[in-house]
């Protein structure tokens, strides 16, 4: 898939407020700092289609891009940075599982985490509690580009192994990186098949 068009279409914190729920929707979601809006920007080929902050924790609303005409991109607020309130904590919670368990046209959420960390706790849980509710969701790794081949291949695989503690399978993931542009191709392949799946 080439991305031709990438729109800007609401910002806001109630699900009911999102675009009509006609098209297939993909949102993405991490911690804070994970390189979220910068993974965005390389898959349109937009620089400045998602914010980019010095501060983590600045996306603090449901974000929806029309890409091609044919499906929405949906950046959701990060979760988990200690310097985020706890009331905006509180509000971000509300928003996301508000915008997961309501949104009917949500086809897939993409995690992002961090190849450099070890697995997360808050990941983990929060992948559970999708898988819990039957929602379809990938990992992305992202920063790939910050290690060696051989790093990048041990921390894969050692998240595997964490994920393999309490899962029968690994799920569905893309390694990625938004200064190399690794996994763009992957994952906007990823995203047009899933679509042929949907639209029959």
């Amino acid at each position: 898939m080439k991305v031709n068009t990438a729109e800007f279409i609401i910002s806001n914190s109630d699900v009911k407020k999102c675009p009509k729920a006609n098209m297939p929707e993909y949102a993405f979601i991490g911690r804070s700092n994970v390189g979220k809006s910068s993974l965005i920007n390389m898959l349109t080929d937009h620089k400045n289609l998602a914010k980019i902050s010095g501060k983590p924790g600045k996306t603090q609303l449901i974000n929806h891009f029309l890409i091609n005409k044919e499906w929405y991109l949906v950046d959701l607020p990060g979760y988990g940075y200690a310097k985020v309130s706890k009331n905006l904590k509180s509000g971000f919670s509300k928003i996301i599982y508000s915008y997961i368990e309501n949104r009917e046209n949500l086809v897939n959420i993409f995690v992002l985490v961090d190849v450099r960390h070890d697995a997360q706790q808050i990941d983990l849980n929060f992948m559970e509690w999708l898988n819990g509710n039957g929602i379809a969701f990938s990992i992305i790794f992202t920063k790939a580009d910050k290690l060696s081949k051989r790093e990048l291949a041990n921390n894969v695989e050692a998240y595997k192994q964490q994920m393999l503690i309490r899962w029968e399978e690994m799920p569905h993931y893309l390694i990625s990186s938004s200064t190399s542009g690794m996994g763009k191709e992957e994952l906007l392949n990823f995203i047009e098949e899933t679509n042929k799946t949907v639209s029959k």
